[in-house]
């Protein structure tokens, strides 16, 4: 939901506004009989590049700008502590798909995204009813 609330305004433009945004649309399938609840959330924030569908499920792969990376690790100004800022960018060091998807593979589920580059990208959440399966650990 962050990265497509991010690419949004991104790929959109800052100086837009809400009221200029197109939305991120959030869709949850639920039903009594269904085998998983499936969220889909969609944005129109440009997509993602062919080049890059591959790496976007590695560690440390990020399109946040380096100054921002900086700004969340913090440096140390020469006296000894390090000025982690209390602004929260909408963009991190590249954890947060990866480990979205481990722990919905590690509750019987997964994660999984669609992208068209120009347009915008659909990503789903299938998480597994409670009940349905066992915990997944070695024995």
């Amino acid at each position: 939901l962050k990265n497509a609330m991010r690419a949004t305004v991104e790929h959109h433009g800052v100086d837009k506004g809400s009221e200029g945004w197109p939305p991120v649309e959030v869709i949850i399938a639920d039903g009594q009989y269904n085998e998983d609840v499936v969220i889909k959330i969609s944005d129109e924030g440009g997509g993602i590049p062919r080049s890059n569908r591959k790496k976007i499920w590695s560690y440390l792969f990020t399109t946040a700008d380096s100054t921002v990376q900086q700004h969340l690790v913090g440096e140390d100004g020469g006296n000894g502590h390090v000025d982690h800022s209390v602004e929260a960018p909408l963009a991190g060091l590249g954890y947060g798909l990866l480990i979205s998807k481990s722990y919905a593979r590690y509750f019987g589920g997964d994660v999984s995204i669609e992208s068209m580059e120009g347009y915008g990208s659909d990503a789903f959440l299938h998480l597994t009813r409670l009940g349905n399966s066992m915990e997944p650990l070695p024995v």
